[in-house]
């Protein structure tokens, strides 16, 4: 049985490309996760772009280390950080081996496995808000650092994988500055980088960065 050209798996080559050329394609794509109680999918709303070295605001923009690695192989895979000593967010690697340019998935609606999502999520009010920011879509969808370096392009059984979904019209894409980036990372007139399809319920609120207190 053929697939509908809606789930026909993106290739390698997709994910191979400047940063801020596969950012605002992804939008309208399906990420799905395969778990052992059954799939999740989420069709992606929000994303923002981190170019490297090149970006003050990228995680790789003092070089490797070992959190890192991941960005600076090959295109398609999946980078995977903790952060705030509770969250995880979930990037896929763009662009040639070295440049550890990446994508941030921010947002999506959640299109299949959904009452999966809801055990992981008890917290949100309604479905719109399963995968309403980073670090809620990386729960509903059971990621975390066990998956970082997941090779989302691998032929075969993989638990990650991208599907074409609906690419939105360029129309509806909207951008602007990336959600709590510090210094000129953050700046909107420099890296407006955040993109999301627009008037979606699922995409999540815009927030400058602001500074972690520490306590004395």
């Amino acid at each position: 049985m053929i697939a509908p050209p809606d789930r026909m798996p993106l290739p390698r080559t997709f994910f191979d490309r400047p940063v801020l050329e596969v950012a605002p394609d992804l939008l309208g794509r399906v990420l799905v996760r395969t778990t052992p109680d059954g799939p999740i999918a989420v069709r992606l709303t929000e994303v923002e772009a981190y170019d490297g070295q090149n970006d003050p605001g990228s995680h790789a923009y003092r070089g490797r280390t070992a959190r890192n690695a991941v960005m600076f192989g090959e295109a398609g895979h999946v980078y995977v950080y903790f952060t705030y000593g509770m969250w995880h967010c979930m990037n896929l690697v763009c662009g040639p081996e070295g440049t550890a340019s990446a994508v941030l998935l921010r947002a999506g609606e959640i299109v299949e496995g959904a009452e999966l999502a809801r055990k992981r999520r008890p917290s949100a009010r309604n479905d719109k808000e399963l995968a309403k920011g980073p670090a809620r879509l990386a729960t509903a969808l059971e990621v975390d650092r066990a998956l970082d370096g997941t090779d989302a392009c691998a032929a075969g059984e993989t638990p990650m994988r991208i599907l074409t979904g609906t690419p939105v019209p360029a129309e509806q894409v909207r951008k602007g500055p990336r959600t709590g980036v510090a210094g000129e990372g953050g700046r909107g007139d420099i890296h407006p980088w955040r993109y999301w399809v627009a008037d979606d319920p699922t995409v999540s609120p815009y927030r400058a960065h602001v500074p972690r207190s520490r306590r004395s």
